[in-house]
């Protein structure tokens, strides 16, 4: 089999946006070429041309949803935003808001597609997104903490509060009473 090299190009770029916003709305589960060419105003082909298969544009979504997401976390960061709790509650305003509902959706879903299928095109997504928001909530620790097990205990409790919550948002859209709880869990951390 030969391996094809996805061609950089604005177009690509282009179709790549136009692909992303596509599946924010509609996910990718049972994604398929013809559908998603015809919606973003192309053909199979030409999408088969610019990427090289289906599976490196799913590579290329997960990319451009991770690259949103490693976005959010330098905002965070940049704006250096207090203590541990206080930025798990910065995330989670973010992570709540009602206009990010398509992206969260998508974010679960690669996130688990990268659990069932790791040597898919998912394989790698999980893990990465972990490492990107403990580094992110370990700027938020002393150093002297940030560089102890306790610290990264410390640090993998606010990320299993925000996952938990996000899940049970994203299931109910109850977001009061998933934003009193991970307020709850985060003032019990110790300062």
């Amino acid at each position: 089999m030969v391996e094809t090299v996805p061609v950089v190009s604005p177009r690509r770029d282009e179709l790549l946006e136009r692909a992303y916003a596509y599946v924010i709305e509609r996910g990718l589960t049972g994604m398929s070429l013809r559908p998603l060419a015809a919606a973003i105003g192309t053909s199979p082909h030409v999408l088969l041309f610019l990427f090289g298969s289906k599976d490196e544009i799913v590579r290329a979504l997960l990319s451009r949803a991770r690259n949103e997401e490693v976005e959010l976390i330098d905002e965070i960061h940049a704006a250096g935003r207090g203590e541990l709790a206080n930025v798990g509650l910065q995330i989670w305003q973010w992570l709540s808001a009602e206009e990010h509902r398509g992206l969260l959706k998508l974010w679960v879903e690669s996130y688990a597609r990268a659990l069932v299928e790791p040597q898919g095109p998912w394989g790698g997504f999980a893990a990465a997104t972990v490492e990107d928001w403990l580094g992110l909530l370990a700027q938020a620790q002393p150093p002297s903490e940030r560089r102890t097990a306790l610290g990264r205990t410390r640090r993998t409790l606010v990320l299993a509060i925000l996952r938990g919550a996000l899940i049970d948002l994203l299931a109910t859209e109850d977001r009061n009473r998933t934003t009193h709880a991970v307020t709850l869990a985060l003032q019990q951390l110790p300062a």
